[in-house]
């Protein structure tokens, strides 16, 4: 006889403490599950975050999923777990448990016409019963901090990434790192800069922001400079034992200089002080040949990503909208284009 599914209940992850102790407990845990990361986007983009769980609100919080939904009228509501987060591990200790909470939530789908619910786990699959299927397929690579920090070194790419640092050092660039306002100035004024080249819109600022309040030493700016003018800078957050790669934007026209793998190498000599164990450097497009050869330059070892969504329609992933910005971004003015960010950024989590 088929078992009948467990009841399912809901938690307030900003306000729960389980919530926190579970992500603090649970192995395959990660920065997206916390609920800075979660306060991040509830003041950012108005998301809210949800997490749903067998167990009731007499007991310990032993497993969940955490998702935002999504009120958009350009983009439709959703459930997704979650917006502008790589990869979000479900914490659930068996198939049994994972199958149960995705069928409560398709029945929200369905009972309310939401679009659709989206989850991005990185190991456990849904069964069949869920009804889930795979909607888009990405590579995500991490680099094992395990070993000596020459070890590290030796093993990566001569060319494009010692000779690089090489480089950077003899060059002489500025380094700085920290979570100033000054530093985000920096940061973000490049990153306006290589979201143009990329002929999307950048992130709002208020993002960044939120990220800095909520995250606190969490994060950390990067930026290398030439004399007083910035050429490169990353932003990386931290989780129990790994860092994560986030962000990463440079000005073109110095990119010869090797700013960006100056600012990585230092990023991984200060995790390897802090004892933290794997450099999480997200994901990639399957066909981003280019940035998935840039990761394992490193030495990272990339393994298969894959979307699941119900109804289980393959997400068209806006082809249209893309080439319409990539005929109006190169003509569009910063402060134009920083507003389209601002406006649109909260459609498409």
């Amino acid at each position: 006889m088929e078992r009948a599914p467990a009841k399912v209940y809901e938690v307030d992850p900003l306000s729960d403490p389980r919530w926190t102790a579970l992500v603090e407990s649970h192995p395959r845990s990660s920065v997206f599950h916390s609920a800075s990361w979660l306060r991040a986007l509830h003041l950012a983009y108005g998301y809210e975050p949800v997490v749903v769980t067998t167990c009731s609100s007499a007991n310990t919080l032993t497993n969940g999923i955490v998702f935002c939904r999504i009120r958009s009228w350009l983009t439709g509501p959703r459930l997704v777990s979650l917006p502008f987060s790589d990869h979000c591990e479900p914490l659930v200790s068996s198939s049994d448990e994972l199958d149960d909470i995705l069928l409560q939530i398709t029945r929200e789908v369905d009972e309310k016409r939401w679009k659709y619910v989206e989850i991005r786990p990185t190991s456990r699959e849904p069964g069949s019963r869920s009804g889930l299927g795979k909607s888009h397929s990405y590579k995500t690579h991490s680099l094992d901090l395990r070993r000596g920090v020459q070890d590290l070194f030796h093993g990566f790419h001569k060319h494009s990434v010692q000779r690089k640092i090489r480089r950077a050092e003899r060059e002489g660039l500025n380094y700085e790192q920290g979570a100033s306002e000054a530093l985000l100035q920096k940061f973000y004024k490049l990153l306006v800069m290589t979201r143009r080249r990329h002929c999307v819109p950048p992130q709002p600022l208020a993002w960044f922001r939120g990220l800095l309040t909520a995250l606190g030493d969490k994060l950390t700016i990067r930026v290398a400079s030439i004399g007083d003018l910035p050429v490169a800078s990353i932003l990386t957050l931290c989780h129990k034992k790994s860092m994560v790669y986030k962000y990463s934007c440079s000005n073109a026209s110095f990119n010869n200089l090797g700013g960006t793998p100056l600012l990585l190498w230092n990023a991984i000599q200060e995790a390897k002080n802090n004892g933290l164990e794997e450099l999480d450097l997200g994901r990639s497009d399957a066909d981003n040949t280019g940035l998935i050869a840039f990761k394992e330059h490193w030495g990272a070892v990339g393994t298969e990503l894959s979307y699941w969504t119900y109804p289980h329609t393959p997400l068209d992933k806006s082809r249209a909208w893309q080439r319409g910005l990539a005929r109006l971004v190169p003509v569009t003015p910063d402060f134009a284009l920083r507003a389209a960010g601002a406006l649109l950024y909260r459609h498409i989590g």
